[in-house]
């Protein structure tokens, strides 16, 4: 694939008309760079793009979601982040999916129109979770409304039931979606549910696209035939995890294995220190060199001694940072 700005890849297109959204491999959630004083470090981007394409060989980026701390963040943070990565993206990235989720459908629509200016390859987005909405047509009401914002770019939906409280079948949800919102193009798919989401793909897999989202399962849901995959760790582990989609494209299953218990193996002993968005953030400033400063309240920044201390000899141990 040519390494163009995801504003080329987005071409003009209808709600009648719209394709599915094409876009295979590892896609990295960012983190989003603060200062100390919690301030949005738009310097650090430019850098950090280079880090992903260069050093870990992933050029697709899914932004302003969990990993990005997106609900933390104001629309006008959230928009300026998609701005400097689409720009800084130019020629080295080569799809922008902007998560535009929101508690208030009307920032929702805001962001998703945003998006869609900006040049973004696709919009996606998570249901709210203070009003939740628990039945199918609430959620595809509201998938529907925030979509027509954008009516020219696809239109994902973000499962992700452990953080929204929000748990509907994936399966009914795609039934017959198509016909209500012409541009959904599929979901990302957060949820240790492998049966469901092979369901999804066998039914619907050629009209829809499934980016799974657990990175220690990613093998597996390959095997399933997962469109692609989301994460965190793609940041930094993207080189080991590419390593196991190229085996299995090349009928090496148990190379693709061997990469896959290395990559759970050194997860594991980190998850054993504690291990979700702040330290994950944590991990990649220790890993890239990048200043992406702590998270946002109310997540807690790590101490040395409970999580850093331990996580850089694991990480040594492991061969991602030089001794």
């Amino acid at each position: 694939m040519s390494h163009v700005t995801a504003a080329v890849l987005r071409t003009p297109a209808t709600r009648a008309t719209m394709e599915p959204l094409n876009l295979k491999g590892l896609i990295a959630a960012p983190f989003t760079p603060l200062t100390e004083q919690g301030e949005v470090n738009l310097p650090v981007i430019a850098g950090y793009v280079d880090y992903l394409v260069h050093e870990q060989g992933v050029k697709s980026i899914f932004l302003n979601g969990t990993t990005g701390e997106g609900p933390s963040l104001t629309v006008a943070e959230r928009k300026l982040l998609t701005e400097e990565w689409i720009k800084q993206g130019k020629n080295k990235l080569t799809h922008v999916i902007i998560h535009v989720g929101a508690n208030a459908i009307t920032e929702a629509q805001q962001l998703a129109k945003h998006a869609q200016d900006a040049g973004a390859t696709a919009i996606s987005l998570m249901a709210p979770n203070y009003f939740k909405p628990l039945s199918l047509d609430a959620i595809v009401n509201f998938i529907q409304v925030v979509a027509a914002a954008a009516p020219n770019i696809p239109c994902l939906y973000y499962h992700i039931p452990e953080f929204t409280g929000v748990n509907v079948s994936m399966y009914e949800l795609c039934d017959g979606i198509r016909e209500k919102i012409p541009t959904f193009a599929g979901v990302k798919f957060c949820s240790l549910d492998l049966l469901e989401l092979g369901c999804c793909i066998s039914r619907y897999g050629r009209e829809l696209s499934f980016y799974y989202a657990k990175d220690e399962q990613l093998l597996s849901a390959l095997v399933l035939g997962t469109h692609g995959a989301v994460g965190s760790t793609y940041n930094y582990m993207g080189k080991l995890n590419n390593s196991i989609i190229e085996a299995l494209d090349s009928g090496k299953l148990e190379d693709a294995r061997k990469h896959q218990f290395t990559a759970q193996e050194l997860l594991k002993k980190l998850f054993t220190f504690g291990f979700g968005v702040a330290e994950n953030k944590a991990v990649m400033s220790l890993v890239s060199g990048l200043p992406l400063g702590p998270p946002r309240a109310p997540l807690l920044n790590r101490s040395p001694e409970s999580f850093l201390i331990p996580a850089r000899l694991e990480l040594e141990r492991a061969g991602f940072l030089k001794q």
